[in-house]
């Protein structure tokens, strides 16, 4: 419900909430910090702990051709650590078990950004937490139920059909009905399998040290694509079994490919993915092995070209994935 930002003020700098109140958009002083390295990293976790939160009880589940409403006991994580725990439990929906793993990093992030920072910061972040939490039952409580909010001019409205958060493509519609078709043709079995190996992608994604990867939610997989379409060069793929069972994408795999242009004589022509060679696992990998074969890779089209030279039945060069196809010599 609530965006953030920071403003300089008298040598510190304000951490701001900024929300729609009874009489239009608001501003309050969350709490003063030391400077902007302190600020950024807090305010960051706020606005993603915010949109994470707000998002999923601002939309309406399609699945099945019907409407209904998501779960909201996730609200209770902002002010209950005890309940941070059933944010990485449960298999409602792929695109909901999804933000939920969102949210429990964002809050976690939040809890690192702040560990150092004085106590009277600790105690205004909680409390921050706390109204955030609040406000949001009350729109919810007031929507679903007729239940008016308590009288205060200060108080922060939740608008259903628009809320008052920064956005992302995971919280995106696209994204939501992407995900729900994935799941469509699955039963609850698949689904729970699915979650799972979402979480898996998203946790290697995020403990990894290469930033250029990217997380192709809609398409179960984790690229690390150095020079985008760029001629001549590599890009790795890690995909997850899709939960749909007559998909051909049925196992996990890495896969090394290279970008080929579409016309040889034209220089800034298209290119095509040419697949190289393919590591198919009939089990599911560790998160260590994931993370380690995205660190080594970490955008280095000379590693990942000397991984395409990889021998078929060899593991590529300092990871456990052994080459289990080879597509072009």
């Amino acid at each position: 419900m609530t965006i953030y930002s920071q403003h300089p003020s008298r040598g510190k700098v304000q951490i701001l909430a900024t929300y729609q109140g009874p009489s239009g958009v608001l501003s309050a002083t969350v709490t003063s910090v030391e400077n902007q390295a302190v600020a950024g990293p807090i305010v960051d976790a706020l606005n993603r702990v915010s949109a994470y939160t707000t998002v999923p009880v601002s939309v309406q589940d399609e699945r099945d051709d019907r409407y209904r409403r998501y779960p909201t006991d996730h609200i209770d994580a902002l002010v209950d650590p005890e309940a941070r725990l059933a944010l990485r439990v449960g298999a409602h929906s792929l695109w909901y078990q999804h933000v939920m793993l969102r949210l429990a990093n964002a809050l976690k992030d939040l809890d690192e950004a702040t560990a150092a920072a004085p106590s009277p910061v600790r105690t205004a972040i909680a409390a921050e937490l706390e109204v955030e939490a609040r406000d949001l039952r009350h729109g919810l409580a007031e929507f679903s139920e007729g239940v008016r909010p308590p009288t205060d001019e200060l108080r922060r409205v939740w608008d259903n059909d628009a809320p008052f958060v920064t956005s992302e493509e995971a919280l995106s519609d696209a994204t939501r009905h992407r995900l729900d078709e994935q799941e469509d043709e699955g039963d609850a079995a698949d689904r729970r399998r699915a979650v799972a190996d979402l979480q898996l992608l998203y946790d290697a994604y995020v403990k990894s040290t290469n930033t250029g990867a990217r997380l192709e939610l809609g398409e179960f997989l984790v690229e690390d694509d150095p020079w985008g379409d760029e001629r001549d060069n590599f890009f790795l793929d890690i995909s997850a079994p899709l939960p749909d069972e007559d998909s051909p994408q049925d196992a996990w795999s890495v896969g090394i490919y290279r970008w080929v242009p579409d016309d040889p004589d034209e220089e800034y022509g298209a290119a095509s993915g040419d697949s190289i060679l393919a590591c198919r696992r009939s089990t599911t990998p560790d998160l260590d092995e994931l993370v380690n074969l995205l660190n080594l890779s970490s955008g280095d089209n000379a590693q990942l070209a000397a991984w395409a030279a990889t021998p078929l039945g060899e593991p590529l060069a300092g990871t456990t994935f052994v080459v289990t196809a080879r597509h072009t010599d």
